[in-house]
């Protein structure tokens, strides 16, 4: 356990600590805010309510303009995700070549929705316009990795790879 310098409030999580380093470290920053949000989203691997709240008090920044921040920006997650994110493709030639079918296909797999996470928190499921990767469609990425000219048939091979 450790000491907070800033409110002199006990830390319990190693991820606590963390978090008061940020905020002691952008105390006096002008334009902290999302630098801050940045750091705790991975402390925390997204942003909880108790967290918003401490950096609303420790950088005097009211909590609606802090929410209003993570909900414009599409970088910040306010729900857990998955240690594996997923990217279905969904640009033309993904959906010509079948990128609805794939998409469908991981859905059932995995027993969640577009933005949805498995319970096991293994994976986080997104739709994406294009990955770019169009002569191999249709494509998925998980994590920084690329998987292209899918078929449904394949993809629980290509998920037993991730844990």
């Amino acid at each position: 356990m450790a000491i907070c310098k800033c409110t002199g409030e006990d830390v319990e999580s190693p991820q606590d600590v963390q978090l008061m380093e940020l905020l002691e470290h952008y105390r006096d920053y002008d334009g902290a805010l999302i630098p801050v949000l940045q750091g705790a989203q991975d402390i925390y691997g997204y942003l909880p309510g108790e967290v918003l709240n401490k950096i609303s008090q420790e950088l005097n920044i009211p909590f609606s303009e802090v929410f209003g921040v993570v909900t414009f920006y599409s970088q910040f997650h306010l729900k857990p995700r998955g240690r594996n994110i997923i990217r279905v493709c969904l640009g033309t030639a993904c959906h010509v070549r079948g990128g609805s079918k794939i998409f469908e296909g991981l859905k059932d797999i995995l027993g969640v929705e577009n933005g949805g996470t498995t319970e096991d928190l293994r994976f986080t499921l997104e739709s994406v316009a294009c990955i770019g990767a169009c002569g191999l469609a249709p494509v998925i990425m998980i994590n920084d990795d690329t998987h292209g000219r899918l078929s449904t048939d394949g993809l629980e091979a290509i998920l037993e790879q991730y844990e």
